[in-house]
């Protein structure tokens, strides 16, 4: 619905509200495709990591081991990364926030927004009847300073309540080193909304306890949008073939009746 929109009314600002059940789940084939055409469309994905509307059964974001009505002895299997699964599909903007964090989910909605191609957020919200404090051991205000890391372009991955702790290449992976401001760190990582894709998808598989849970935009690139090709695409039909008549389609080639 929300293609056909855009296609049609491409002067629209076209809004896909989702969670992780139904985008991962059901509508995963819908999720990709969208993603990889850069439809300019902007899709909020609401990660509770349950079930919530179908009272609670697991969901494709819900962790190992995870105990729900429909997995009592714990779920087998392995979560999506749902930010890993955009990047994948070669999202030209892919972020990520926290409901509860409201400044920072403004700012994210309002640069998804302004973005030219399909935007994906993905917002980490609590369902208090069937997953409470899904989030809060990193997202709690005592602890979110230690146990998560903003992302801002052209700076470094600095964190801690000292901002004492930064994040550094490592080979082909990341690590945790010390950090004082000011300081010459070999290796650190300086964020890059248009970098390499891998680097986008190792911050994404960032995790606590591991590592602090990275929260802003991954990635901003820019490529032709599905609807503007196709808007060319049809312009050019139009200019080598003529406008066309539906009526004399309908009666054109070869015919048959059926009786």
């Amino acid at each position: 619905v929300a293609t056909g929109l855009k296609c049609a009314r491409p002067d629209l600002s076209v809004w896909v509200v989702t969670g992780d059940g139904d985008a991962l789940s059901i509508g995963g084939n819908h999720f990709l495709h969208s993603i990889r055409r850069n439809i300019d469309i902007n899709i909020i994905l609401f990660n509770n990591r349950i079930y919530g509307l179908t009272k609670g059964q697991y969901s494709p974001t819900s962790e190992l081991g995870k105990r729900t009505k429909s997995t009592p002895m714990g779920s087998i299997d392995n979560p999506l990364n749902p930010l890993c699964v955009a990047i994948a599909a070669e999202a030209t903007f892919a972020a990520r926030t926290v409901a509860t964090y409201t400044n920072h989910l403004a700012e994210i909605l309002e640069a998804a927004g302004r973005h030219k191609g399909t935007s994906f957020v993905e917002v980490y919200q609590n369902c208090n009847i069937f997953n409470d404090g899904a989030f809060d051991h990193f997202t709690a205000r005592e602890v979110r300073d230690d146990r998560t890391v903003l992302l801002e372009d052209g700076k470094p991955l600095v964190f801690g309540k000292g901002h004492d702790k930064a994040i550094r290449l490592k080979g082909t992976g990341l690590e945790v080193v010390p950090y004082q401001e000011g300081e010459k760190v070999e290796g650190l990582l300086v964020h890059d909304e248009q970098g390499p894709e891998y680097i986008a998808y190792l911050l994404a598989r960032m995790d606590y306890p591991d590592f602090p849970v990275p929260l802003g935009i991954f990635r901003r690139v820019m490529r032709p949008t599905y609807e503007d090709l196709l808007t060319a695409q049809v312009d050019l039909a139009i200019e080598q073939l003529g406008e066309g008549d539906i009526d004399s389609l309908f009666h054109s080639g070869e015919t048959w009746e059926i009786s």
